[in-house]
């Protein structure tokens, strides 16, 4: 494999407050490296800490979204001695599930085993009808990687997701739509903008401090109980009455305005 230029495997375009991020290697059908990783990872710090990009989209140059590790990669892990290296990362794999503003994914053609759980670890998932959604890793005898084992009952059930994840088998956009592993269906010349008009509409209309405390709760809730999240809501709530965006949001809906929301500059 030829090498390549840490710039180049994740291309970034910004549109408005929304800042368009693309998997580019479609002669692999931008197959995950550690290059690619490191790339994506520091664009999401870089858009974390940016008090103007209010939201991210996340899609694949080419035909695929991704196609999950880089099989030449992985024929190295054969030869490998210290298997740790593999899973213990620095930043840990699963950051962007830590993003703090909304990140929507554009899948535009196949995402398989680690290209599903990137698509996963999005809050917002837009698709074309012909996506390829499997998670290959019964088919390659690996195990439910980077935490998919969680993400996945919780979007599609238990028994859903142990059939996909069993199977391996390929789950195309109009089935992953109805079973919730998906949450748009978007023709392909439309999808990048539709997923784009969905963001700027949360860029524009909604609070980022709220959004950011929104993503939050849902990631504890996962873990805690009903009166815990309650607790905690109670807590956040007398948080928000005192906070400027509830003064903005609340003040333009009366004024018959667009809010005008600060931007929140997040230290990574």
């Amino acid at each position: 494999m030829t090498a390549e230029r840490t710039a180049d495997v994740v291309l970034a375009q910004r549109r408005g407050s929304v800042l368009v991020l693309t998997l580019n290697r479609p002669d692999r059908l931008n197959a995950w490296t550690d290059v690619l990783e490191q790339r994506y990872f520091e664009l999401l710090d870089a858009a974390e800490s940016d008090p103007d990009v209010r939201a991210v989209v996340l899609t694949g140059a080419g035909r695929g979204f991704c196609a999950g590790a880089e099989m030449d990669d992985l024929s190295e892990v054969l030869e490998s001695r210290d298997l740790s290296a593999v899973v213990q990362r620095d930043p840990p794999r699963h950051r962007p599930l830590l993003f703090s503003k909304p990140l929507v994914a554009a899948i535009n053609g196949g995402a398989a085993g680690l290209g599903l759980v990137e698509a996963l670890y999005c809050d917002v998932r837009f698709a074309v009808p012909r996506a390829k959604l499997t998670a290959a890793f019964s088919r390659r005898g690996l195990i439910a990687e980077y935490g998919v084992a969680w993400l996945l009952p919780r979007l599609v059930g238990r028994s859903r997701a142990l059939d996909i994840l069993l199977s391996s088998r390929v789950v195309l956009g109009d089935e992953a739509l109805r079973i919730g592993l998906i949450d748009r269906i978007v023709e392909p010349d439309l999808l990048l903008d539709a997923a784009v008009a969905y963001a700027e509409e949360l860029a524009n209309a909604c609070s980022p401090a709220s959004m950011r405390t929104i993503k939050r709760q849902l990631l504890h809730a996962q873990d805690s109980t009903f009166a815990e999240a309650l607790d905690e809501a109670d807590r956040l709530m007398l948080d928000a009455f005192s906070s400027p965006d509830f003064r903005e949001g609340l003040t333009s809906y009366l004024e018959g305005r667009p809010p005008a929301f600060p931007g929140l500059s997040i230290a990574p």
